[in-house]
């Protein structure tokens, strides 16, 4: 679900000029980005469900050590992979290494940064050690089946993500009819295992492509299509280990 809120105002895209606008133009970036990260939105949606987890995360929840973030209230995780930096003055990011989002450049953690954001860029950061998925450009959720990912692995440390899958449109899921696809990074080897699946449901693909690409500067970044994968995988429910390096 993605609905606009405000008070007594439109807020249609088409309230905002037309295409080549540039105000249209960045929301629109936006919806497409909304879109192609609902892998990833969908498996957070899971982990709500399953885990008492949370889709808005406050820095505390996953920095509690980091004496910094406990008062800064003008950023938060979506999700527990990317820090959001709505504009406002200089940031500070937490003490792990992140990657620009928009750029695919990494930077070392416990530091205050300034970012240039033009009005088609929010700062987007993906903490070291997460694994994204990314579908496909659609408009409408379900328009295309996720049949071909692009797997981001960002570097730095080990990291986890488990890819949640459903018939999307029902209650289902509480029968257990669900599957569940768990992908682990070995930071020190560039090893990404990409484990057995777990469970099914009916329609449920049995095959299917991961496109991998370890994510660095231009490659990887913002909605850009790699110019070539790192790794192209035939996954077909069983487990695969894959080098990167």
């Amino acid at each position: 679900m993605m609905r606009s809120h405000g008070a007594d105002a439109p807020r249609e895209i088409y309230q905002f000029g037309e295409k080549g606008d540039k105000i249209y133009d960045a929301i629109e970036k936006f919806i497409h980005l909304r879109y192609r990260l609902l892998p990833y939105i969908y498996s957070a949606s899971w982990e709500v469900t399953a885990s008492q987890s949370s889709m808005t995360r406050a820095l505390m929840m996953d920095f509690a050590g980091d004496t910094n973030a406990l008062d800064i209230n003008d950023e938060y995780l979506f999700g527990k992979a990317i820090l959001v930096c709505p504009v406002t003055e200089a940031m500070y990011s937490k003490g792990t290494d992140w990657f620009d989002f928009w750029t695919g450049e990494k930077l070392e953690g416990g530091q205050t940064v300034s970012r240039e954001t033009p009005i088609d860029i929010m700062p987007l950061y993906v903490k070291a050690g997460s694994i994204i998925p990314i579908g496909p450009d659609v408009q409408y959720a379900n328009e295309k089946i996720w049949d071909t990912l692009e797997i981001r692995v960002y570097e730095g440390t080990n990291g986890e993500f488990t890819l949640y899958e459903d018939e999307n449109d029902n209650y289902n899921y509480e029968k257990g009819m669900y599957s569940t696809i768990t992908f682990n990074w070995n930071n020190t080897e560039k090893i990404l295992t990409i484990n057995k699946r777990e469970g099914s449901f009916p329609g449920m693909m049995n095959e299917r492509i991961f496109n991998l690409v370890l994510v660095s500067k231009n490659k990887g970044d913002g909605m850009n299509k790699p110019v070539k994968y790192d790794k192209v995988v035939t996954y077909k429910g069983q487990k695969i280990v894959i080098n990167l390096r």
